[in-house]
């Protein structure tokens, strides 16, 4: 045998046994083992009320504690949180956070924590200011709490407002009402007396006595609201002696006194739950009034209305139609399933509809290029499809789109909410029934109706306004409570009022009291700037925002309502705090007694390492490698044959 033909040999049986191997696949297991330490969760409270009852620099020092033990480091993935009005990843503590909401910290740490063994410290005074309760958020969340308590049991004697209603609007001339609850912690009989200033002025007073058996009170009365604009009240109970808390003595209030409501009327000839569902959410805001009447009833006080929301109109509306179209009267139509649209067609001069007597359920999807008014998007496409009629909608005014359909995930280049703006006329179309439905899921995606009552509210306030159209306009209220955000919105458009996203837009805001001015830039979000001023003190401000590329600016003022909520509290919830680590198979402890928690997490024997195993079946030769070596031993071999004439 030449040596070619040995090279030809060996070349066809590297391709056959390549081949075999590629048809057999040999291949073998790999075990890899790795230890899984448990976690130990670790949220802190950062809420100023820990600063308030002089427990902040006892925090930092059980942080470093637990920082610092390499046996806990060595037993556990320690994982570290700070919580008040928002939760975070951290480690660093400020104390400077004006709200604390327990009850999400747990929230959020069941989406993390699902599954894996993570018992938790919670460092808190357990004083919680909003949200749900959380003494039984162990039904969600499964692991072993160990709160530890920032405070002390001491009982003093104390009196305090613990809580103030009031409505945020009154009337010129009329009388608001007030409702009060006051509380006292202690044994013996005391006597005080309850007030409420205007300034210097005192416009109501009433002696209390409470005692140990007898530890609070309601009182309601009224005030009466004599001028327009924001009238600033103080709520306060004279402090008994060697009272240790006196801050939450007082409690500054606010009401702002307006002219008249706007009157809105819907109109329709038979029931829905969608008109409940918007009389509620139009009346959420206090200046605004819904009567609901019939297309004949409303013909004769057409007059007291300045907007008219009429939902599936037919041919009963016909005279609605003619008068409104005298009066210029500013409209919300609602077409559905029951609508008659040869009669919209007829009546309506701003758009038509096609008629294929078929319906169709269509979603919603928030145009974010909307430019009439500011519109946050409340996650619109979570909401039920409305049901309404099947067909293109033609218009010959001009329009803008809010909301365009969506069917079956796809969004369709046509409105499902629009206005319609012509001279000082405004209007606008809902295309589709059961906006209910919306309402129902604006509540369960955020255990509250204010997000789409905020929403329908900004349309009814653009639809029943005739104010010309601005290239700058400003969303925000005329008074804040403390505790809450100061935040202002502006929108700026182009001489073609487009949205400008070029434009550059600062805040100087002045303290009317020190005369002190500050100037803050406003940042670009989504579709409108926004400033958050809520490290204002709290005091009365004028502002002015003024774009800078352009000479625009607009002007306007706020107060801030001075209120700490977090200064409230006296002791720390150690009740509320143990049944939390007793429901939760956990341990409460106080923030002194560190090693005997360290002591107890180290010994505890559900917090062990587990070992774990990960079987995988690898291939003996991948084969990418064996396709390679058949391929190149072939053409190889086909290479060499062509070259020595052999084919």
């Amino acid at each position: 045998m030449s040596k070619l033909n040995m090279l030809f040999s060996f070349l066809r049986f590297l391709s056959y046994f390549a081949i075999l191997l590629l048809l057999i696949n040999p291949s073998f297991d790999q075990i890899k083992l790795t230890v899984e330490k448990p976690n130990l969760v670790i949220a802190i409270d950062n809420s100023s009320s820990i600063k308030h009852l002089k427990q902040d620099q006892k925090t930092n020092v059980l942080i470093n504690t637990l920082k610092s033990n390499k046996d806990l480091q060595e037993k556990f993935n320690v994982e570290w949180y700070t919580f008040g009005e928002t939760f975070k990843p951290s480690d660093s503590v400020s104390f400077s956070e004006k709200q604390t909401n327990i009850s999400n910290a747990f929230n959020q740490l069941s989406q993390i924590y699902k599954q894996s063994t993570s018992p938790t410290l919670l460092i808190t005074d357990g004083n919680q200011t909003y949200g749900q309760d959380y003494e039984f958020v162990t039904n969600t969340y499964p692991q072993a709490i160990y709160p530890i308590i920032l405070g002390d049991t001491i009982s003093h004697m104390d009196l305090k407002i613990q809580q103030l209603n009031v409505n945020k609007y009154a009337y010129l001339k009329n009388n608001f009402p007030v409702e009060v609850i006051l509380v006292y912690s202690g044994n013996d009989q005391v006597e005080s007396k309850f007030e409420v200033t205007d300034g210097d002025r005192t416009v109501y007073s009433k002696p209390i006595r409470f005692s140990k058996a007898n530890n609070s009170e309601l009182i309601n009365f009224t005030l009466s609201a004599n001028s327009v604009g924001v009238m600033n009240y103080k709520a306060s109970i004279t402090p008994l002696e060697n009272e240790k808390n006196k801050v939450n003595n007082t409690k500054n209030f606010a009401v702002e006194v307006i002219n008249q409501k706007t009157k809105i009327a819907i109109v329709s000839d038979f029931s829905h739950p969608d008109i409940g569902a918007l009389k509620k959410s139009i009346e959420s805001n206090e200046q605004r009034f819904v009567s609901i009447v019939n297309p004949k009833d409303i013909l004769n006080q057409i007059d007291d209305f300045q907007l008219v929301i009429i939902y599936q109109p037919n041919n009963s509306f016909k005279d609605l139609y003619a008068k409104m179209a005298i009066e210029n009267k500013n409209t919300f139509v609602i077409v559905g399933a029951k609508t008659d649209l040869g009669f919209v067609n007829r009546s309506a001069k701003a758009y038509s509809m096609n008629i294929t007597n078929q319906y169709e359920s269509y979603q919603a999807k928030l145009n974010d290029g909307y430019m009439p008014f500011l519109i946050d998007d409340i996650d619109f496409e979570s909401f039920p499809p409305l049901y309404s009629n099947y067909g293109a909608v033609k218009f010959s005014a001009p329009f803008e789109t809010i909301l365009y359909k969506k069917v079956n995930e796809v969004t369709v280049n046509e409105p499902l909410l629009a206005t319609i703006e012509t001279g000082t006329q405004r209007s606008a179309i809902l295309f589709g029934e059961n906006v209910w439905q919306w309402r129902a899921q604006s509540y369960l995606n955020n255990n509250s109706f204010i997000e789409f009552d905020n929403f329908i509210g900004k349309l009814i306030q653009y639809l029943a306004s005739d104010k010309k159209k601005s290239r700058l306009n400003l969303d925000y209220q005329s008074f804040y409570n403390g505790n809450t955000s100061v935040v202002i919105k502006a929108e700026i458009f182009d001489n073609n009022y487009v949205f400008d996203t070029r434009e550059t837009l600062n805040i100087t805001v002045v303290d009317k009291v020190t005369n002190e001015n500050k100037t803050f830039p406003l940042i670009l979000k989504n579709n409108y700037y926004q400033v958050d001023l809520s490290s204002l003190e709290a005091s009365k401000y004028s502002f002015t925002i003024r774009a800078t590329n352009e000479n625009i600016a607009k002007s306007g003022s706020f107060q801030i309502v001075e209120y700490d909520v977090e200064q409230q509290f006296l002791n720390a919830d150690v009740t509320k705090l143990e049944q939390l680590a007793t429901n939760s198979s956990g341990v409460s402890y106080f923030v002194d007694d560190a090693s005997g928690l360290i002591s107890d997490l180290l010994n505890d024997e559900r917090y062990v390492s587990v070992q774990k195993s990960n079987k995988n079946t690898i291939p003996l030769i991948d084969w990418k490698y064996l396709l390679a070596i058949i391929a190149i031993s072939l053409g190889l071999e086909w290479f060499l044959r062509k070259y020595n004439g052999l084919i």
